[in-house]
């Protein structure tokens, strides 16, 4: 059967209410935003997402998360997102705050069939001994806190355990896929996108360029079509500036 789908609509359409979704992207860098955007047209509500962060306000995850479809979120950052903030602060969201490389191996481990691993991050604080907010309560007390996880030496260095994430769905952005489903990142792009494809019992793939199978060199291969299900052709992404800055000109310069 073709892996291809005529539409993110279609691609995302049996995407059910309390899913877990493994998305990539980093900030608004090869996010999957028209994915995003056909699920947040639908119906769908109470997502568990895994995410480097939740989008920015009005982009990416942050379209769900503005219409409180988004129940629960593991990220490494807030990032700019205000209203990500406001809600965990406010105890209308959960969110399990990672180290950044520990959700970027959680990805890949869930993904590989590694069911969980141990790391040096982390050790001494909330993230091994518990307590790291994961919910506030109204009145700003925390309502839900994490729990210890299992501390072990090796080599005389204290590492703790961490389990492996495997998503329901992964929503993920590319530059080229052929039609057999190997990908191609571009540049910055690939950051969390192989990764979150791996993590996801289906993952779902909107992509700027689609070939034939077999025109792609085997070595231009970033994630094999193996862990590729669906593929959505976007053409060229609509890209954003998640935060701009710009200097003023000198006197005397252009």
């Amino acid at each position: 059967m073709s892996k291809i789908y005529a539409s993110a609509a279609d691609a995302v359409a049996d995407i059910p209410s309390g899913a877990s979704l493994a998305v990539g992207g980093f900030g608004l860098c090869g996010i999957p935003d028209v994915l995003i955007a056909a699920l947040a047209a639908g119906t769908a509500t109470d997502f568990e997402v895994f995410s480097n962060n939740c989008g920015t306000d009005g982009h990416g995850l942050g379209i769900l998360l503005e219409d409180r479809r988004i129940r629960r979120v593991t990220a490494s950052y807030v990032g700019e997102n205000k209203e990500f903030a406001r809600q965990y602060l406010s105890g209308e969201l959960e969110v399990e705050l990672t180290p950044q490389g520990t959700l970027a191996e959680k990805m890949r481990a869930g993904g590989a069939g590694i069911p969980a691993f141990f790391t040096p991050s982390g050790v001494g604080t909330p993230i091994s001994e518990g307590g790291l907010p994961w919910r506030y309560a109204a009145d700003g007390s925390v309502a839900l806190a994490s729990p210890p996880k299992e501390v072990r030496e090796f080599g005389g260095r204290d590492f703790v355990l961490e389990e492996a994430i495997r998503a329901d769905f992964s929503l993920v952005h590319a530059m080229v896929a052929d039609t057999e489903g190997n990908l191609v990142f571009n540049k910055a792009a690939m950051n969390f996108n192989p990764l979150a494809a791996m993590a996801g019992r289906v993952c779902v793939a909107q992509v700027e360029v689609i070939v034939e199978a077999g025109e792609l060199d085997p070595e231009q291969v970033h994630l094999p079509g193996i862990f590729v299900d669906r593929i959505v052709h976007i053409g060229q992404q609509d890209k954003k500036i998640e935060k701009r800055t710009v200097s003023a000109a000198k006197e005397g310069t252009r």
